[in-house]
């Protein structure tokens, strides 16, 4: 029986992508993640195909470091994870620093809907239009994306925990703010895919193998409700903007699973990326049309034996069920994973795609 295929993101079989942590960038190549990293236009394009040379170097043969002889003017830092910037446009202080991805503190702000004017008249958003003006003066263009992260994780950034108390004690209140974080999500999205084509590289590099852009909605704060509490306030949120297809949703909590039921609610869930833990035998039960992007644990790779890699990542695609609607990544990885063993994933997923070769 042939398998199926989601028309809107091709016939890629088995796409493999992984991120390394800016610890070990640091470590192994002396990149530092200062401010500059990202706003600096020359060092911003200098330290990105800097990557993907040296990607190349040692993976070079299972198709990374494809633009290490191009100077591509990424508008962000596509091989990096981390959503900071619509938290600092909307008054969170951000520290970078030198071996480290950006970190948001918390502003414990009070309840009110924020103002898409200030936030985009904002200091750390007219840095990016500095970067931006800079890169195509000189290039002519941008590519690439910067990772926005999602309503409830910017809330957290926003209002601390007392954002859980929020959707208890006032409800009402905490949907209207909701929205007016999800306005300026719907805004940034689309300065970023008029300027550049895409929005979404920078929170799953995986979507680069797909036909078309995902939008890929990060809820990695979800494992910290119920799945009642997200069918009430952020469900329609994801409803609304998987109209615009392809859409997808990134959950890298241990327990995507929990959220099947209220994942299949969603008209056109094209894409769920989906964290180390995650029953996919029955997220693939609800979401048979779904492509599942399967992510593996840093932490464990590391203490994993090469054959370990092997049987599991085996045992996780099978449990998917379509290798044309499946694909598997590793993101943060740090300097105590060694090379044989990011080795062993693209060698294994390379088996499986052999395996399946004749649909």
């Amino acid at each position: 029986m042939p398998f199926n295929h989601n028309p809107l993101l091709g016939n890629a079989i088995l796409p493999v992508d992984i991120v390394l942590l800016p610890e070990w960038w640091n470590k192994n190549e002396k990149l530092t993640f200062d401010k500059d990293f990202f706003y600096h236009p020359l060092r911003r394009v200098e330290a990105e195909q800097q990557k993907e040379k040296v990607l190349y170097e040692r993976w070079g043969k299972y198709g990374l470091g494809q633009h290490r002889k191009e100077a591509r003017p990424e508008i962000g830092a596509v091989h990096l994870a981390a959503g900071y910037l619509l938290s600092e446009m909307l008054g969170c202080e951000v520290n970078y620093s030198e071996s480290h991805p950006p970190q948001v503190l918390a502003a414990h702000k009070e309840l009110e809907n924020v103002s898409v004017e200030k936030a985009f008249n904002s200091p750390a958003f007219k840095q990016v239009l500095t970067l931006a003006d800079a890169l195509k003066s000189k290039y002519g263009h941008v590519t690439g994306d910067i990772n926005w992260g999602g309503i409830l994780n910017i809330a957290m950034d926003l209002r601390g925990e007392n954002i859980f108390l929020d959707m208890m004690m006032t409800p009402n209140d905490t949907k209207e703010y909701f929205t007016s974080i999800a306005a300026i999500i719907e805004k940034f999205t689309s300065y970023l895919q008029t300027e550049t084509g895409s929005t979404s590289i920078s929170v799953n590099r995986g979507v680069q193998h797909l036909k078309k852009p995902v939008l890929l909605h990060s809820e990695c704060s979800h494992t910290m409700i119920s799945a009642e509490d997200y069918e009430e306030f952020l469900l329609p949120y994801d409803i609304a903007w998987s109209r615009n297809r392809p859409y997808g949703i990134h959950y890298c909590g241990p327990d995507p699973h929990r959220m099947a039921a209220s994942f299949a609610k969603i008209p056109h869930l094209d894409f769920l990326d989906l964290g180390w833990g995650g029953d996919v035998k029955v997220l693939r039960e609800h979401l048979p049309d779904t492509f599942l992007n399967i992510r593996l644990s840093p932490v464990e790779l590391a203490k994993q034996s090469n054959n370990e890699i092997r049987e599991t990542i085996i045992r996780l695609v099978h449990d998917s069920g379509n290798p044309y609607m499946t694909g598997v990544c590793c993101i943060n990885i740090d300097d105590s994973v060694s090379d044989d063993k990011i080795d062993a994933i693209f060698e294994t997923v390379e088996e499986l795609r052999k395996e399946h070769k004749n649909p």
